[in-house]
């Protein structure tokens, strides 16, 4: 057995005691650069809608280096490169299957292309790339497929419990720890891109907080039954998804409210960002239902904010904005200034009511 194979299965068992998705891309990066010892591994990951997605590199190691890179957590969208500019990596998701290329002769040195799709529940979510002076043998072809296997497995799992079972968004129990890294650390996990592309667009960074509360869902539930009223959920939970960017972050707390923390440099941006939310919800048509709207509060993260506080500044917004007529935007901040709410009272983590 390789001198290597230890040091690998050392990073699959780490792999399974993490939490965080940025960790895993990384740890399964390191595990099969230990196991292989490639040119480089790259982990590459489909974002965006069904009819447009792009690639996102979430980790990437070359042989020497010791930590991975990768695509800055708020990099902008349409900076990625397209779905379809890079034919064999779409050719290995789109078969489920591994693609091989060379090595060619006319590079120097001569090197090799193995792509490996990465798959869960049917649903392709990316690809590895692995570079490397030769072909990989039938051997190591078979013990990246079980690693990769074990990653599907964990993956899935982490998705049974950070995901809301009717919506797919993230559920409320991960709140708390995605705002503290986001919000305070940047969001990064790994290492920033490393100079070659895609740095533009990002902006100074601030955080917004928004609730989402749809408005008369009871009377939704009680008029047409829970069935239907499940089914508006997914429906705002899709209109959600398509709103917003693909590195926003959704929750459902539970019932009809619906929590986005995102990043956009003014306080203007955020206020557009949900007011196409709430247009967007206003024009689309429910089936059975008809016309449904939502009430809206946000908040900008403030330094050591705790969660528990700026959501409680969200949520006196949307209070406001359902004690005044429903389906509009309300923001914490612009209602303090012009002296409609009173500040919220801070002492450190601790909020005063």
């Amino acid at each position: 057995m390789p001198r290597t194979v230890p040091s690998a299965i050392d990073h699959l068992a780490a792999l399974t005691g993490y939490r965080d998705r940025d960790l895993l891309d990384v740890t399964l990066a390191h595990a099969l650069m230990d196991l292989l010892a490639p040119l480089s591994v790259a982990v590459y990951k489909l974002v965006g809608d069904e009819v447009d997605q792009r690639w996102l590199l979430r980790a990437r190691i070359d042989a020497g280096q010791p930590t991975a890179v990768s695509d800055p957590p708020w990099v902008a969208f349409e900076t990625l490169p397209p779905r379809d500019t890079l034919p064999q990596h779409e050719a290995s998701l789109r078969r489920q299957a591994l693609v091989e290329l060379g090595p060619d002769p006319q590079q120097n040195p001569p090197m090799a292309v193995t792509i490996f799709p990465l798959v869960a529940d049917g649903e392709g979510l990316g690809v590895i790339e692995v570079r490397t002076a030769q072909r990989l043998t039938a051997a190591m072809k078979r013990m990246v497929g079980s690693i990769l296997r074990i990653y599907r497995n964990f993956h899935g799992l982490l998705d049974y419990s950070e995901r809301d079972t009717l919506t797919g968004l993230l559920n409320r129990k991960t709140f708390d720890e995605a705002f503290l890294k986001t919000a305070h650390q940047g969001g990064a996990a790994v290492a920033a891109s490393d100079g070659d592309r895609r740095h533009g667009g990002l902006g100074p960074t601030k955080h917004w907080l928004g609730v989402v509360d749809i408005d008369h869902f009871k009377h939704v539930n009680d008029r047409f039954g829970h069935l239907i009223g499940d089914e508006v959920l997914l429906l705002v939970a899709r209109i959600l998804r398509n709103t917003f960017r693909f590195h926003d972050r959704l929750y459902r707390f539970g019932g009809e409210e619906f929590v986005v923390l995102l990043r956009c440099p003014q306080e203007t941006d955020a206020a557009q960002a949900f007011e196409r939310l709430r247009a967007n919800m206003e024009a689309y048509t429910f089936p059975q239902v008809g016309r449904v709207t939502v009430s809206i509060g946000f908040t900008e993260v403030q330094p050591g904010d705790a969660p528990s506080a700026a959501f409680e500044r969200a949520d006196r917004a949307v209070y406001h904005a359902k004690q005044h007529g429903r389906n509009q935007v309300c923001n914490h901040e612009a209602l303090v200034r012009s002296g409609v709410l009173a500040p919220s009272g801070k002492v450190g983590d601790i909020e005063l009511f």
